[in-house]
């Protein structure tokens, strides 16, 4: 395993499905996203470290945009810095696709171009030492 390399980018995409919906307009909650950010943070932590990792804390988040049951969404986790033996990682997630459901098409979607950014963080994850 080589040592980690600030700038290495991690990404995963998931449908988000209707069970999650939590409000009018099928509104999922921001735990959401933030679910989704440890999810790819482990990896980043496995990919750099061998290790899953612990989520320390968060800097900054930013909830942007909404994010709603049926959409298709895109979670990135670059590494910004490396310490001895914290990992602080940017993290966005970017909705892709978006359901659009009528009575016609209860399955339509179509995709976003550009997608649209709805949540941003800084967070601090931890290691075992080396």
């Amino acid at each position: 395993m080589s040592a980690p390399e600030v700038g290495e980018l991690v990404v995963h995409r998931r449908y988000v499905p209707y069970s999650h919906a939590h409000y009018a307009g099928n509104l999922v909650d921001g735990a959401y996203s933030l679910a989704l950010f440890g999810d790819v943070a482990t990896e980043m932590c496995i990919r750099t470290d061998g290790d899953e990792g612990l989520f320390a804390s968060y800097a900054e988040v930013q909830f942007l945009a909404p994010v709603r049951a049926g959409d298709v969404v895109e979670v990135s986790c670059r590494l910004a810095r490396v310490g001895a033996r914290s990992r602080t990682l940017d993290l966005e997630l970017r909705v892709v696709a978006r359901g659009e459901p009528t009575a016609e098409a209860p399955g339509a979607s179509r995709l976003l171009d550009p997608p649209l950014v709805a949540t941003r963080a800084r967070g601090t994850v931890v290691v075992p030492g080396t």
